[in-house]
């Protein structure tokens, strides 16, 4: 929306910093690190008094998880919101891109919310059913990828880009939509999966957002794409304002989310903020790119994928408990411990996804 101040420049003077990208990124940053404070106390106290008991804890859990009750959840809306806000403010609102990932964080948003509202009300565990909530989320995710298949360039349209192999394409046609429907849903439930810790999601989800962030600069930049050898996608350097502003959000969300937790993010925090991921690799062509970046998110999934046919197969467990962070948990790992390690190996994965820029 600010953006448009840049109008009112003449090719100089302050309002013309409202043209740079990096400049706008910096201060969707500071917007929603200010909202995620500001609103915080507020937010937070509001759903202490709406829940009443908090988020359901599961009587098939680690045993530490009972000293948690009264815990409040949807944290996420704080999130979400200075996500919106920033964005909104910050970013041109003229972008396709732009729009497209909002609309999906926002439509996620409200499915995770009707299915932390479930849990609340019936004071359950379980909330919307699978199939339903699998249903929305591929119905989400297809005028997503197709939204975004219309503002690719004529020669990436259809096809998957690989990393490490400069020029190499596998054209996919009409079969790239469902592929692309199928990154965004699992990088919606691999975050859901990953939030089983106070601040386990939150971070990964920073460091993988700022990432793709990265990328999502440097494809939208002909100069970058060039020098790099990778694909030009114009327009896709205006995520990096989303992506700021999920970066401080995502911090200000940790001041309260941090051990002991003052409030989950919920369903409506990890739906939204995993799709979002899953969005914006779509949008940059980078999707093989985000199983690197957020593969702590992979292997939280396959974890559980792997239970569960191990168990169906054998009637025995590979894990411990499944997602693989209890596991930890029950192997006696203290609940720091298992979070800060994830955050670091989250991190070392980051790194080796943006070199995937330069290696070719």
């Amino acid at each position: 929306m600010l953006f448009w101040l840049t109008e009112l420049s003449d090719g100089g003077g302050a309002f013309n910093l409202f043209r740079y990208i990096t400049f706008r990124a910096g201060a969707a940053f500071l917007t929603a690190l200010l909202f995620g404070f500001l609103f915080g106390p507020p937010l937070i106290n509001v759903l202490r008094r709406r829940q009443g008991k908090g988020q359901p804890i599961r009587t098939d859990g680690p045993e530490g998880h009972f000293t948690k009750a009264g815990t409040p959840t949807m944290g996420g809306l704080l999130i979400v919101g200075a996500l919106l806000t920033s964005t909104l403010l910050w970013a041109r609102l003229d972008n396709p891109f732009v729009w497209m990932v909002l609309f999906v964080t926002t439509a996620y948003a409200a499915i995770g919310f009707a299915d932390d509202y479930a849990k609340v009300t019936k004071q359950t565990a379980a909330g919307l059913s699978s199939k339903m909530r699998l249903l929305l989320g591929f119905i989400i995710a297809g005028i997503a990828a197709y939204w975004a298949s219309l503002f690719h360039p004529a020669e990436l349209t259809g096809n998957l880009a690989l990393p490490f192999f400069k020029n190499t394409l596998i054209h996919l046609g009409w079969f790239f939509i469902p592929f692309a429907m199928i990154v965004i849903v699992g990088a919606a439930n691999a975050v859901n999966l990953t939030d089983g810790l106070d601040g386990l999601a939150i971070m990964p989800v920073m460091i993988a957002g700022g990432t793709l962030g990265i990328i999502a600069y440097a494809v939208g930049r002909v100069d970058f794409t060039e020098y790099l050898e990778v694909h030009y996608v114009p327009g896709t350097g205006e995520i990096l304002i989303f992506c700021s502003a999920l970066f401080g959000g995502g911090l200000g969300f940790l001041w309260y989310n941090a051990p002991p937790a003052a409030v989950f993010m919920g369903d409506t925090g990890s739906l939204a903020l995993g799709g979002a991921l899953g969005a914006i690799a779509v949008a940059t062509k980078h999707e093989i790119v985000l199983a690197i970046v957020g593969g702590l998110f992979v292997v939280e999934a396959l974890s559980v994928i792997i239970q569960v046919l191990y168990f169906k197969r054998t009637g025995k467990r590979v894990f411990l408990m499944a997602p693989i962070h209890h596991h930890y948990e029950k192997k006696g790992w203290a609940e720091p411990q298992i979070v800060i390690r994830f955050w670091i190996i989250a991190l070392i994965l980051a790194m080796i996804g943006l070199a995937t820029l330069k290696v070719r």
